[in-house]
């Protein structure tokens, strides 16, 4: 069993995500849209421009605006893995700054 069915691959999402890698060309909308410069992370990456880095099915594909459309394709671009992991989860915030606490 592959490891993408431990993080809840299921087939519709398979087939989705190959739809939208077909649809951007297996090129890397992630970065030349400009998502990769939103996410501020604050580190830097190398964009690769190819969403299919060892073959059309291993592409990755990103939630632009996260899971909160769902798994619609209007709203999932084709992305490199360098990509896709620098911007991460768009609906969650960077780490707030720690605050001190009192100890009693």
């Amino acid at each position: 069993m592959s490891t993408a069915w431990a993080n809840g691959s299921t087939r519709a999402w398979r087939l989705v995500r190959s739809a939208v890698l077909a649809r951007d060309g297996y090129l890397c909308r992630a970065h030349t849209e400009g998502w990769c410069a939103k996410a501020n992370r604050g580190t830097d990456h190398t964009c690769t421009g190819r969403a299919d880095e060892t073959g059309p099915y291993a592409g990755h594909a990103h939630h632009v605006y996260g899971k909160r459309f769902g798994d619609d394709p209007a709203y999932i671009v084709a992305a490199c893995k360098a990509c896709n992991l620098h911007i991460g989860n768009p609906d969650q915030q960077a780490d707030p700054q720690p605050e001190p606490r009192t100890r009693w």
